[in-house]
């Protein structure tokens, strides 16, 4: 047994992994925290000492590696175990990770049943059957979350594209792989696999030459389509 509302703090730069692992906890009766960046991330956690973290790598400011060093430097919440999520789970990123302090690793988009999982591994006994509320999502429920999650996303897409065609004109790497990034994240999560496809090419992708900042700006053109349709679809 977990006391009620035990607290899980998610670090992530992406608002739809935050708002998906919310709306996941919180059906299960968890308290949940959230955090765009790791140095926000570290004050929260020593604020409020959650039970778990769940961790973004790549984010601003404090990334999730330096946090993972930076969090055993605090005694209050050097204990605390942490799941990493993470777009890139190769062996090399994941023992980085596991190195630093990382207790487990899963890739994004995210599986629900492994964060399950690793849960109940790192709390102890089965969380999700003695936290859960009164009856198990619906799958009339679980279609209006992923609907909730699409519109979310849809609606924060603006201000991304025009991040986007900014970074492109002037070529900013930092800012264009920063934003990608968080697409890539957001893509399967809300079930549009083509977006984390399209994302992964160009932010694993050097930017150096003029042929290559064609390639970045046509795949980015084709995420704008994508998007929307997918809003001509859902709004």
């Amino acid at each position: 047994m977990i006391p009620e509302q035990t607290k899980v703090l998610v670090i992530d730069d992406s608002d739809v992994i935050l708002e998906s692992l919310r709306v996941f906890f919180e059906g299960y009766n968890f308290s949940v925290l959230t955090s765009l960046d790791g140095l926000d991330g570290i004050k929260k956690a020593a604020e409020y000492k959650p039970a778990l973290i769940f961790l973004d790598l790549m984010m601003p400011n404090v990334d999730g590696m330096k946090m993972l060093e930076v969090k055993k430097m605090f005694k209050e919440i050097k204990s605390i175990p942490v799941i990493v999520i993470s777009a890139n789970t190769a062996r090399s990123n994941v023992i980085s990770a596991m190195e630093r302090g990382a207790d487990r690793v899963i890739s994004k988009p995210i599986d629900f049943d492994i964060v399950k999982k690793y849960v109940d591994e790192l709390l102890g006994g089965n969380n999700f059957e003695s936290a859960k509320k009164n009856k198990i999502l619906s799958d009339n429920d679980t279609n209006e979350i992923k609907v909730q999650l699409i519109k979310f996303f849809v609606d924060s897409f603006n201000v991304k594209q025009k991040t986007i065609q900014d970074a492109i004109k002037n070529k900013n790497v930092g800012r264009l792989k920063t934003v990608l990034h968080e697409i890539r994240g957001a893509g399967g999560t809300i079930g549009y696999g083509k977006l984390t496809e399209l994302s992964g090419e160009v932010e694993d992708r050097e930017l150096i030459s003029p042929t290559d900042w064609v390639f970045a700006e046509l795949r980015c053109n084709q995420i704008f389509k994508i998007v929307r349709q997918i809003k001509n679809n859902y709004l």
